[in-house]
């Protein structure tokens, strides 16, 4: 754990973008860093900047219920995002923020040497998976890398504005639940 700790305490005294003049909070990650699934997705949002965990606003609400219903809580993953600050209005991270942090992203998948990432959205899913990736054809397929099992599902912020993309997403987690028994996980 000590390692986390130096990694974050590192991380907190970034300047390598101006995402951090307008933080509240610093949102470095969540969950169980020991657990081999890990959770990316593209930067917190207001309440995460309030409160320093990602994904604690209505999406993440939703998110929680999600993984709930295949048996899934913070103590079975990570989470964490590619930006660790609160992009101004939640617009989407622009290229050179996301790179900016992508060495503390690299580092936190590292240490936590996930089996599984799955990537909420397409941000994450281009920035991990693939840069042409397209999350509306894509969605639940999986790739290895390097050892590990990498896939995307539609961001939960998404899901709360187009609920037409739940019966999807749903058969998308089945598919992560059966990888996560396949992995013994």
């Amino acid at each position: 754990m000590e390692s986390w700790q130096k990694l974050q305490a590192a991380c907190e005294q970034c300047r390598s973008c101006s995402l951090w003049e307008g933080r509240t909070h610093l949102v470095f990650g969540d969950g169980n860093p020991e657990a081999k699934l890990m959770l990316v997705g593209e930067g917190p949002g207001e309440q995460e900047d309030l409160q320093g965990i990602p994904f604690v606003g209505p999406a993440g609400k939703l998110l929680d219920q999600m993984l709930e219903i295949i048996d899934l809580t913070r103590r079975d993953y990570y989470i964490a995002n590619i930006v660790k600050c609160r992009p101004p209005r939640n617009r989407d991270p622009l290229a050179e923020e996301q790179e900016a942090c992508m060495v503390w992203l690299r580092q936190q998948i590292a240490l936590a040497e996930p089996k599984i990432i799955l990537c909420l959205g397409r941000i994450a899913a281009q920035r991990l998976i693939d840069p042409d990736y397209r999350i509306s054809r894509e969605h639940g397929q999986w790739v290895q890398r390097e050892g590990v099992w990498l896939s995307a599902i539609y961001h939960p912020s998404a899901l709360l504005r187009d609920v037409g993309k739940r019966p999807e997403t749903f058969d998308d987690l089945l598919s992560l639940r059966d990888k996560c028994r396949e992995l013994k996980l």
